[in-house]
């Protein structure tokens, strides 16, 4: 089994599992928001409260992110075509780069198996949640499809982010289980690109 296959097989796929379980979870255990009115902004939270995991701190809710990181583009007609493709766009890339040798060590390929769990689950959201609406039943494909979303969920209070975003009371954007992959996969590409800088530097003295 080549590390590609063992990093989709180990990594990859069970957090994309419980990514999935996860968003499946909330939508089944809070209400979603009401149909959007023509004229209104769309409503993307639910109408339930949020329940608290840790008072004050950390909570369980239900927001649907029809952008990307931090909202951008949510509620507007564009988002859901648009941020349907870039993921595809994303993991072929992904893909073509791998073959490539670009990602040449460890922490970087560890990296792409969880930049494809998130760019897979929340792709997988875009895809399904839509169809599931109550007042999307009955609607065409594409109609359905249009009304794609990621299920965001966890809601956490940061120390001091008040003082940076002080329309946020403390707490940062509702993120989920793909969210935190990706940004992890940041972090491991910065310091995968370190290292090799350091290897290099190493080499060459």
């Amino acid at each position: 089994m080549t590390l590609f296959k063992k990093l989709l097989l180990f990594i990859t796929l069970p957090l994309y599992a419980l990514d999935q379980w996860s968003k499946w979870w909330v939508v089944g255990h809070f209400s979603e928001p009401p149909a959007p009115v023509v004229g209104l902004p769309k409503f993307t939270g639910t109408m339930d409260a949020p329940y608290a995991v840790i008072e004050g701190w950390f909570n369980f809710t239900r927001v649907h992110n029809q952008g990307v990181a931090f909202g951008l583009g949510n509620g507007s007609d564009w988002a859901p075509v648009v941020f349907l493709c870039v993921p595809i766009i994303a993991m072929v890339g992904l893909r073509i780069f791998w073959k490539k040798g670009v990602f040449s060590n460890l922490l970087s390929k560890i990296a792409v198996a969880l930049l494809l769990c998130g760019i897979f689950g929340n792709l997988t959201d875009r895809l399904l949640q839509g169809s599931h609406l109550s007042y999307m039943a009955g609607k065409p494909f594409w109609e359905r499809l249009s009304a794609g979303y990621v299920v965001d969920f966890l809601s956490v209070k940061l120390p001091y982010y008040e003082k940076i975003s002080p329309e946020s009371g403390g707490w940062w954007p509702v993120f989920n289980v793909a969210d935190s992959c990706i940004c992890v996969a940041a972090v491991l590409l910065f310091l995968g690109g370190l290292r090799e800088e350091k290897q290099k530097k190493a080499a060459a003295a």
